[in-house]
């Protein structure tokens, strides 16, 4: 049974295409379009910061990828509904499977650590407000290291915070790029594949566990609920 699990937070545990219906009500039918291009964005942000060296934080980069979205769909933006949205960030939904699965799996004794490219404070809060933050013994944050997943020195730092060896400790995640980050550091890895249509990057790196949902995790390691 594995001693440490590190969920990621953005789209493992919370989903960023809740916003969605916020951004339908200001710009129409092309909301979804923009939240795809949006998330898209934010992450690539966030790669380009981590390899330039070129630190500011994922909040940042979340803003600046919305900016990206409305100038690429020829949308005004004031700077209420900007405050709107980016507060809306910090109300992101919980997954369906997620309170359930953390009570089972911390019940069992593993050691839940949420872990993510966010702000400390802003994870707090998201998580606070979804109702989860009490299930986390830590929130660990690569902002305490000024870069981003998938530099290995953040899987380090996890398994530094978890207090045991890199072979106990496993990062969950439903982006590919993050179990890849974290199998190349040595860590175990469980891809939460939460879409079908999902591939998982054909690279010489592979999830110890392919899960649909984190009670799969469970089932999939072998704990009991």
């Amino acid at each position: 049974m594995p001693i440490v699990l590190g969920f990621d937070v953005y789209g493992t545990l919370v989903d960023p295409f809740g916003m969605e219906l916020q951004l339908e009500a200001l710009f129409g039918n092309r909301g979804s379009a923009m939240c795809a291009l949006w998330r898209q964005k934010q992450l690539e942000y966030s790669f380009r910061r981590g390899l330039m060296r070129c630190y500011d934080d994922f909040d940042v980069c979340t803003q600046q990828a919305l900016l990206f979205a409305t100038k690429t769909f020829k949308v005004e933006l004031s700077d209420a509904a900007q405050r709107q949205l980016l507060t809306g960030y910090l109300n992101l939904p919980v997954f369906p499977d997620v309170a359930r699965a953390l009570e089972t799996l911390k019940a069992s004794g593993c050691t839940l650590l949420a872990f993510s490219n966010g702000v400390e404070s802003s994870l707090r809060t998201l998580l606070g407000k979804a109702g989860v933050l009490s299930h986390f013994e830590a929130v660990v944050s690569v902002d305490d290291l000024k870069t981003f997943k998938p530099n290995p020195d953040v899987y380090a730092y996890l398994v530094s915070r978890g207090g045991h060896s890199s072979e106990d400790t496993w990062l969950v995640s439903a982006n590919p790029f993050d179990v890849i980050g974290a199998k190349s550091a040595h860590l175990k890895g469980a891809w939460v594949r939460r879409s079908p249509e999902a591939v998982f990057d054909p690279w010489e790196f592979e999830p110890d566990i392919v899960v649909a949902d984190l009670m799969g995790l469970a089932t999939g390691l072998r704990i009991s609920h």
